[in-house]
C-alpha cells in the first residue's frame, strides 16, 4: 500500500475531447472514465481563467487522478473558452461567464448520452456558471466549491427551486469573497440549498488535508458508501 499524495494518478481511461460550441469555438477537455464506470459523471467548471483558472486547477486534476480508480465515478472536465492549460488552448475569448453559458451546454451535451448521471461541480468562477446556466439542465446534483456570487442574480439563483437536484454549497472559513453569514443571506432564496462551511479552509483549498476534504464531500453526495476516501492505494 502506498499513500495518495498530491502527484498520484492512479489508473483510469483518459480521452482527449474537442467540443464544437453552439457559436463555433472549439474546446479542449478530458474524459477520464473509470474501467469498471457507475453511470455517474462529475462535470467540473474551472476557477477564473484571468486569474490561473483552468481545467488543471488542482482541485479538478487530482479528482481526475483518483476517483475514477476508488469510485467508478468519471470525470470531465474542460477549458473555457480563451482559455489555455497544460492540455491546450480553447478558442475564442473570456466574456465574463456570458458567452460561456455556450461553453457549459457543449460540455453537458457531449456527456448527456454516454452518462445516466450528470453532476456539475463548479470552483470559483465555475461555480457561477453553474449557478447562472445549470439549472436548466436534468442533472443528479450540483456542488459549489468556494462561490463568490460575483456575476450570478437573484433571479438565476431562484431558478434553482425549480429543479429537485441537490444543491451543496462549500464555504470556506476564512474565503476572500463569500464566508459563511453572507453566504446564507445570499443563498437564502433557495430554500433547499445544503451550505457546508469548512473549517480552516481558504478560497484556493491549498493542502492535501483541503483537497481531500473538498472530494471526500462531493462523493458524499454522488456515492456516499465510497466516502471517506482511502489515503492509500495497492
Amino acid at each position: 500500500m502506498s499513500e495518495i499524495r498530491a502527484s498520484t494518478e492512479l489508473p483510469s481511461i483518459r480521452e482527449i475531447v474537442w467540443l464544437q460550441t453552439e457559436d463555433g469555438e472549439s474546446l479542449i477537455g478530458e474524459l477520464a472514465k473509470a474501467e469498471n464506470p457507475t453511470g455517474d459523471v462529475i462535470l467540473f467548471c474551472h476557477p477564473l481563467p484571468t486569474h490561473g483558472g483552468f481545467m488543471d486547477s488542482h482541485i479538478l486534476r487530482k479528482a481526475a487522478n483518483r476517483l475514477p480508480a476508488i469510485t467508478g465515478i468519471s470525470v470531465f472536465r474542460f477549458n473555457t473558452r480563451g482559455t489555455e492549460s497544460p492540455h491546450g488552448k480553447s478558442t475564442g475569448e473570456f466574456d465574463g461567464g456570458n458567452a460561456e453559458r455556450f461553453d457549459l451546454d457543449a460540455a453537458y451535451n457531449y456527456l448527456a448520452d454516454k452518462f445516466s448521471r450528470i453532476w456539475l461541480v463548479g470552483w470559483s468562477f465555475g461555480t457561477e456558471l453553474v449557478l447562472k446556466y445549470g439549472a436548466q439542465y436534468p442533472i443528479s446534483g450540483a456542488v459549489l466549491l468556494s462561490p463568490p456570487l460575483h456575476r450570478t442574480s437573484a433571479e438565476e439563483l431562484t431558478s434553482w427551486n425549480q429543479n429537485p437536484a441537490p444543491l451543496v454549497a462549500l464555504i470556506p472559513e476564512f474565503d476572500d469573497f463569500l464566508t459563511e453569514q453572507p453566504a446564507r443571506e445570499k443563498f437564502a432564496v433557495i430554500p433547499t440549498i445544503d451550505i457546508q462551511v469548512v473549517e480552516g479552509a481558504k478560497h484556493l483549498w491549498v493542502g492535501e488535508t483541503y483537497t481531500r476534504e473538498v472530494l471526500n464531500r462531493i462523493v458524499a453526495l454522488i456515492k456516499p458508501e465510497s466516502s471517506p476516501l482511502p489515503t492509500e492505494w495497492e
